[in-house]
């Protein structure tokens, strides 16, 4: 909330001249900010006799959307830009400070507003029950990769003592700790045994942990199958979608309004990037500007697609396009069918219409 800069603007027209200031606000001084706000409008009252909205840009960033909400609920209209999509110097060094950034932001909302609408990419702010409902998926994936690397830290301190083959996740793991040998036949050093008893420690917490997480999805979901076609039910029918997937491609993207198939691809970071120039036509692969856990989810999905819907048409394109250009070309094939399945399940959950092919799960088997 520090250097802003700020375009008022007499109604929807853009003003024959500009009042623009720059201040320095405290970080989470809300008060400061509407202040200087009110400031600014009663000096250009003074000046022009006339009463002038401010319109407010800011940049997606660590502090989320709440700001936005603060701004939206006095009345003033706010932007949230994503910062990657406003043109910048293509120079190896270029100038960066706070003040060049807010000019930018500045130049930037005046083109918006006279309607050039590449110049940036404006993101659209979640509600408060949207963005808290998918912390619990976040947090899981968090939660999972903590599990990973206790197990591999145990794992690998039992291989520097030529110890292999324990598994940290089945059930007696205190037990069987106690029946390891060394590769040359001694019992496991003290301290080593030490160390490896408080990682099982912190495991167990983080089990515990994942079974609170997961038992609070599951809740959710159950939640979700009462509402009038909610995409997590209709997504869980499906067969090879199970509740943590149906979970992420609902909190993370299904939610959301889209006008069509490219906005859910580029929602993704699915689109595909091409670079075009004279004689010159290369495509560089997706964009991967969107969001990254439902892009991985969808590439996993993916896979799994082809494992539990073998006779769907998506799968068959998939198998048909892998024989045409050779096995090599599968990983970049299969984020292709992700951007495919994708659009499928979108229009799937907006409009019912059902994946040629798709196989539903039993009754008893779904949500």
């Amino acid at each position: 909330m520090d250097n802003l800069g700020l375009d008022i603007f007499p109604g929807d027209e853009p003003a024959p001249w500009v009042y623009g200031s720059k201040h320095s606000v405290a970080a989470g001084e809300v008060s400061g900010l509407l202040c200087r706000f009110a400031e600014l409008r009663r000096k250009a009252a003074a000046r022009t006799g006339r009463d002038f909205p401010i319109i407010v840009i800011q940049e997606a960033g660590l502090d989320g959307f709440w700001i936005h909400r603060v701004l939206q609920s006095e009345g003033i209209e706010s932007h949230v830009a994503d910062a990657a999509s406003i043109l910048t110097s293509r120079r190896r060094r270029r100038a960066k400070t706070d003040r060049i950034d807010g000019e930018t932001l500045v130049r930037t909302l005046m083109a918006y507003k006279r309607g050039e609408p590449r110049v940036c990419s404006m993101a659209r702010a979640p509600t408060p029950e949207e963005e808290d409902r998918r912390r619990v998926c976040r947090e899981r994936r968090t939660l999972v990769g903590e599990r990973v690397r206790h197990v591999n830290r145990i794992k690998g301190l039992l291989s520097a003592q030529g110890v292999f083959g324990y598994e940290p996740l089945r059930k007696g793991r205190h037990e069987r700790l106690e029946e390891l040998r060394t590769g040359d036949g001694r019992p496991l050093p003290v301290h080593l045994k030490a160390q490896i008893i408080r990682e099982l420690d912190r495991l167990e917490v983080l089990l515990e942990q994942l079974k609170t997480v997961e038992a609070e999805r599951d809740t959710l979901l159950k939640l979700a199958s009462d509402e009038v076609a909610s995409p997590a039910p209709m997504l869980a029918r499906l067969k090879g979608i199970g509740p943590e997937t149906a979970a992420v491609l609902w909190s993370e993207g299904l939610f959301r309004q889209f006008d069509n198939r490219r906005q859910v691809a580029a929602y993704a970071g699915l689109a595909p990037t091409p670079w075009k120039s004279g004689s010159i036509d290369h495509e560089q692969g997706v964009s991967k500007a969107g969001n990254p856990r439902l892009r991985t989810t969808m590439v996993e999905l993916a896979w799994l697609w082809l494992q539990n819907q073998p006779t769907s048409a998506l799968s068959l394109w998939f198998h048909e396009r892998v024989q045409r250009l050779g096995g090599r070309m599968r990983k970049t094939i299969i984020v292709a069918l992700a951007r495919k399945l994708l659009i499928a399940l979108w229009r799937y959950t907006t409009a019912g219409v059902v994946i040629e092919g798709a196989v539903m799960k039993a009754a008893s088997a779904a949500i």
